[in-house]
């Protein structure tokens, strides 16, 4: 059989990743910080962009992640789901890259957005003219299809992949936004041309055709999913006025609203350099990165750091509950409000939420599945929807055959009031400690992973060491820590509530003049 180069040369690549991996993985376990920080080098541009650069030359990679302190909870109203609407343009290229050419591609987009604010500017007027409206809109396709003639797809990534490169992706949460990939290690400064460039000047192309895009994603992933539909309704209600309340994917009206202009005007606003962090992992010399970084990068403006959210969510004074009613399965969720990751309290949340649902040892997983056989499955999510800010610890249950939600609630809750009233044991307090400890570092057993890790911890606490500090805290957590936390977790006053209840679909009607065989030769 015979190989492309490319596919080749991306086989060769992931082996090499691998070995990686697996050589990396001895170093993390062997290091304490002292030792690690000798090879990691911190180097913040004059115009505010932080870089953390780790050497690990066991195999001729890197990874990288760019980190972006902006998710959801940056929003203002109508702009639900514009951080995760430009992490989709940050891929569609610049001036120099997905162009045939880009002049007259500039007029062209000019000539589209203000088509399209006519357009809207009509159909959101008090009394809409529907002839105006339909005209307008026919104008509008027409600058769009005129616009795409300039377009190059996918260029962008097709350059990454053309040089070796892998896992090329991006996220959008409610606190952050976060791209990366990986390349060889000869392609560094191709890595600092194409990184800097997306977020010097991005092309704000094929925006409306995109957007569409982004609402099949909302339909396929909330609309059409019972889960999904719960679970916005379920924090829309855990949080009455922190930004945390509105979904990461938008609200479907402001998806089919917001425009080209708003979409810069939010980038250009959080897009700072101050509000960026990237770390750099894998086999690099500092002294060789350091300058490309500042030839590059270092021709983005400084700009402005934008304001930090003003909103601080009210203590819960009361129980909140939603209920949905589906012909689906029958779903259980009750949640409670805790601190932002950053509390002196959070290894002690850890302690609660590994004790309580890590794996078939976890007490739900015995009492609710294994022993009473209430529910076919059990878990958690330790922070929804975000961490960066007071958010919720929300734990969930699948109902067996024949169980109600009312039998899964009564067994949760007795689990929790055991946490407050009872201490546990050595062996779970123990096992907690090796299990946090273990999967934090097998986390950091590859390049991604371990650059993940510290751009998250240096964007939480302002420092990536902290990450390593972190894992110590855990041999300090106590049983008294854990139900002294537990019983000012599980109150009453502090409780949301979500849940499925199952109802028969509606009853199909066939109109009568559709009768089976009518109209048939």
């Amino acid at each position: 059989m015979q190989i492309s180069y490319r596919v080749w040369s991306r086989v060769k690549f992931m082996v090499l990743m691998i070995m990686a991996a697996v050589i990396s993985g001895a170093m993390v376990h062997a290091q304490d910080l002292g030792s690690f920080e000798q090879h990691v080098t911190q180097h913040t541009l004059k115009n505010g962009w932080t870089f953390i650069l780790v050497e690990r030359p066991v195999a001729p990679v890197f990874s990288f992640i760019t980190r972006v302190n902006v998710g959801s909870a940056q929003e203002g109203a109508g702009e639900t789901g514009l951080a995760h609407m430009f992490e989709h343009m940050a891929f569609k290229g610049t001036p120099r890259i997905g162009t045939k050419n880009y002049q007259a591609e500039k007029v062209a987009l000019v000539t589209l957005e203000e088509a399209y604010q006519a357009y809207q500017l009509e159909k959101l007027s008090r009394k809409p003219d529907p002839e105006k409206v339909k005209s307008l809109y026919d104008t509008f396709k027409q600058r769009q299809r005129e616009a795409s003639q300039y377009v190059l797809k996918n260029e962008f990534g097709d350059i990454i992949e053309r040089e070796g490169g892998v896992a090329l992706n991006a996220f959008t949460g409610a606190d952050v936004t976060g791209y990366f990939y990986s390349l060889p290690a000869n392609k560094i400064e191709l890595f600092a041309y194409l990184e800097s460039e997306r977020f010097l000047e991005p092309v704000f192309r094929e925006f409306y055709e995109e957007r569409d895009v982004v609402m099949e994603e909302r339909r396929l992933r909330t609309e059409s999913q019972p889960f999904g539909r719960l679970l916005e309704q379920f924090v829309s209600t855990a949080f009455m006025a922190h930004p945390y309340h509105h979904p990461v994917i938008g609200y479907a009206s402001d998806i089919q609203s917001y425009t080209m202009t708003d979409a810069k005007e939010f980038y250009e606003a959080q897009y700072v350099p101050s509000n960026m962090v990237t770390a750099i992992v894998g086999d690099i010399d500092p002294k060789q990165v350091i300058p490309l970084l500042e030839k590059y990068f270092g021709r983005i403006p400084a700009g402005s750091p934008p304001p930090p959210i003003r909103t601080v969510e009210p203590p819960s004074i009361t129980e909140k509950t939603v209920t949905l009613q589906d012909p689906s399965q029958p779903l259980y969720l009750e949640g409670y409000h805790k601190p932002a990751a950053t509390h002196v309290d959070q290894p002690v949340y850890d302690a609660i939420d590994d004790i309580l649902t890590n794996g078939r040892t976890s007490r739900l997983f015995r009492s609710l599945v294994r022993d009473k056989q209430l529910a076919v499955s059990v878990g958690a999510y330790g922070a929804y929807p975000g961490d960066k800010y007071p958010h919720v610890w929300l734990a969930y249950g699948v109902p067996g055959r024949g169980i109600s939600n009312q039998a899964v609630q009564q067994a949760l809750r007795e689990e929790f009031d055991k946490l407050k009233t009872e201490n546990v044991s050595d062996e779970e307090l123990a096992r907690f400690r090796t299990r946090a400890k273990a999967g934090l570092l097998r986390a950091l057993n590859n390049n991604l992973g371990l650059a993940m890790h510290m751009t998250d911890y240096h964007m939480l606490f302002g420092d990536w060491r902290e990450l390593f500090r972190y894992i110590k805290r855990f041999d300090h957590v106590t049983k008294e820590d854990i139900r002294r936390v537990a019983k000012a977790l599980f109150q009453p006053t502090n409780r949301v509530v979500g849940k499925i209840e199952t109802v028969p679909p509606p009853e199909m009607v066939m109109p009568a003049s559709a009768s089976v065989g009518e109209g048939q030769s």
